[in-house]
């Protein structure tokens, strides 16, 4: 389970966060959106501990984020929007280094099972350099996936993948969560967001500006209407905000 409660994060004098709260279930996916700017990305760094929040609490599976950093993040695998693997390291050989990193038994049973999951058995031995950038994705996401983490942090997961791997990835998502994992996908493909996610956290300039089950914040727009998408309901509700 994800506790966030009265998240702020400032950096100097800009404010990138304002009092953030939200909790994320397990077996449920949370679809974290915002325009340009609004504050997500900040959002997911404090929730992996990558920055330290200026204000407020993040949990992960029970555990404060900064009072007992190590057994929260083994709990949880952050995906970033841009992967970052190591130039001398073979794909097999990530996986190995990721295994013995958080001391998974057996790792090595578990690498060609997740390899082909995502599509990279025949680059077992290639180096990151020979790899596309949707492969390079699919490398980062496959060694988070190795130690089974309870949470998982996406940012912009679909990002350079070809249409197989893009339905494969979803695939992969939902399974998790249905294992039990408690997921927070974000990006910018709100058609995404609605198929994959069971709640939805919109922000602005920081702020939660709407929470709730993309039944309920489409219902808040459709005024009697049937066919309303998130992708209206998101645009109706930020432009209402700005024009505060």
């Amino acid at each position: 389970m994800i506790e966030v409660a009265n998240l702020t994060k400032t950096y100097e004098t800009f404010v990138a966060v304002r009092g953030l709260s939200f909790t994320v279930k397990e077996g449920e996916i949370l679809g974290l959106v915002g325009p340009n700017g609004a504050g997500k990305t900040s959002t997911l760094r404090a929730l992996a501990g990558i920055h330290p929040p200026t204000d407020g609490q993040i949990r992960i599976c029970g555990h404060d984020i900064q009072q007992d950093a190590v057994e929260a993040k083994r709990r949880l695998a952050f995906f970033p929007d841009e992967p970052r693997l190591f130039d001398y390291l073979t794909v097999e050989e990530h996986m190995q280094f990721v295994g013995t990193l958080y001391g998974v038994p057996n790792f090595r049973e578990r690498v060609g099972p997740l390899l082909e999951e995502l599509q990279l058995s025949d680059k077992r031995k290639s180096m990151p350099t020979e790899l596309s950038r949707g492969m390079k994705q699919k490398l980062m996401i496959a060694c988070g996936f190795l130690h089974d983490p309870e949470v998982l942090i996406f940012d912009e997961p679909l990002t350079g993948l070809d249409p197989l791997g893009i339905r494969r990835m979803k695939e992969s998502i939902t399974r998790r969560a249905q294992a039990g994992a408690s997921v927070i996908l974000s990006s910018h493909l709100l058609h995404l967001v609605e198929e994959l996610c069971d709640t939805v956290a919109i922000i602005q300039n920081g702020a939660r500006i709407a929470y709730g089950t993309i039944d309920d914040l489409k219902w808040q727009i459709a005024q009697g209407r049937g066919d309303v998408s998130l992708e209206e309901a998101f645009l109706k509700i930020t432009e209402e905000t700005a024009a505060r």
